[in-house]
């Protein structure tokens, strides 16, 4: 079996725990109020603009036998760099502020989130972070199209809205293909557990993010 494929099965109770999350159903099903969609806005901003420098910090960390892994954290560098800034966009076309939302401080399970990856690579294993990688990046392209479309037809947003969303989505297949490739070429034994620990931890402190996020009042549920 490739690695790919054990490390989705390894972790497939930690994704269906993720999944379950109350409020991502309801982004699902477009149950959500404004107030909510650019609250997770606002956390998505405060992690994303550490997978940068997350990755350059990976890239520094691994040792000569993972030294082949830095021309794919290049690659991915390249394509992630000023994402962060795509959010703020969204908050802005969304009728919120940008500014307040860079100045705001992250909720704290974003901030422990953040706190575990830096952690991991220092201290830890840094192929370990491509557990991360991986639970961002899957979550997103399975889920991130299908709320952008119910969110936006429930909110009557803007496209302009929806830009971080809809480029983790579907449109986003090539870099799961990438990543199941580089993941399929881990043969370190370590390594691998590594990337599993990783990934389990990741879906349990990303769902704590949702779990985190203002809940509708029960008078407007469902409404």
């Amino acid at each position: 079996m490739h690695f790919y494929d054990i490390l989705c099965q390894q972790t497939e109770p930690q994704r269906q725990q993720l999944i379950g999350t109350p409020l991502i159903g309801q982004a699902l099903t477009g149950d959500i109020d404004l107030d909510q969609y650019v609250a997770f806005l606002t956390q998505a901003y405060h992690h994303v603009k550490h997978t940068v420098p997350l990755m350059m910090a990976c890239g520094s960390r691994l040792n000569n036998d993972q030294a082949w892994l830095r021309q794919a954290i290049a690659e991915y560098v390249q394509e992630e760099i000023g994402h962060e800034a795509w959010i703020l966009s969204d908050i802005a076309a969304c009728g919120g502020d940008p500014d307040l939302a860079r100045r705001s401080q992250p909720l704290p399970a974003t901030e422990l989130m953040v706190a575990y990856a830096y952690h991991g690579i220092d201290r830890g294993n840094p192929v370990g972070f491509f557990g991360m990688v991986h639970v961002l990046e899957g979550t997103s392209t399975a889920l991130a199209t299908q709320a952008a479309q119910t969110i936006q037809l429930r909110l009557d947003l803007p496209d302009a809205a929806f830009s971080y969303l809809t480029s983790h989505g579907s449109l986003d297949l090539e870099h799961v293909a990438f990543f199941v490739n580089l993941m399929n070429q881990l043969q370190n034994e370590a390594d691998r557990a590594a990337v599993i620990h990783g990934a389990r931890m990741m879906y349990r402190l990303y769902g704590d993010i949702f779990r985190s996020l203002p809940q509708r009042a029960p008078s407007l549920a469902g409404v």
